[in-house]
């Protein structure tokens, strides 16, 4: 049976985005050449153009790829903790341990920020910032959290968690920054809790 031009599409797409992906994994993204990737791919950079505007295009979709698995990775992580606050930490700490994942590294903490912008505005961490919104806006009307707003707070505990991993990805001993970074992610989270709980987890 004949693939319709809407499947085809979408099949160029995911070539296009396979090739891409380990591409600027090994060379990074300044180095990898449209030509090449193309080739890789077994299409045309026509077919480039049309799906994605450009190189840069093509970056923003590999990167909201390796983000959206990594935010799905980190919820199946938290879904494993048995409370909503360790849920909350479970997911933020696991964003800063994929930091120290090559792919992670190179794509999403290095050459996305450096070619796409600030990682706070990306689809992908808009998403995760609204998941995030949703748990402290349940913690801060169960009395876990304090009462502050609920949108600054997550804000802050997204960008903690994004910013760390940043800090680990930069650095030339990654592996070493990873349980500073995770002490202070805690550390720092655990200003949000109320009053009693603060006092039980010290």
């Amino acid at each position: 049976m004949a693939k319709t031009r809407l499947e085809k599409m979408e099949e160029n797409r995911a070539k296009l985005i396979a090739a891409a992906r380990k591409a600027f994994a090994e060379k990074g993204y300044a180095a990898s050449s449209m030509d090449d990737l193309t080739a890789q791919a077994g299409l045309t950079r026509g077919a480039l153009y049309h799906n994605f505007g450009d190189k840069r295009g093509l970056l923003a979709a590999v990167v909201d790829q390796i983000d959206t698995g990594l935010a799905e990775r980190a919820r199946l992580k938290a879904a494993a903790e048995t409370t909503k606050w360790g849920a909350l930490m479970a997911e933020g700490e696991a964003y800063i341990e994929m930091a120290l994942e090559p792919e992670v590294q190179r794509i999403v903490l290095l050459d996305g920020p450096a070619f796409l912008g600030d990682p706070s505005q990306w689809p992908s961490q808009n998403a995760c910032l609204q998941e995030t919104h949703e748990a402290v806006r349940e913690l801060i009307a169960e009395g876990i959290m304090k009462p502050v707003d609920a949108a600054a707070a997550a804000r802050l505990l997204t960008g903690a968690a994004l910013n760390a991993a940043l800090w680990i990805a930069a650095d030339n001993n990654p592996d070493a920054r990873l349980p500073k970074a995770i002490e202070a992610f805690r550390t720092l989270a655990s200003g949000f809790l109320s009053e009693p709980l603060q006092r039980m987890i010290k």
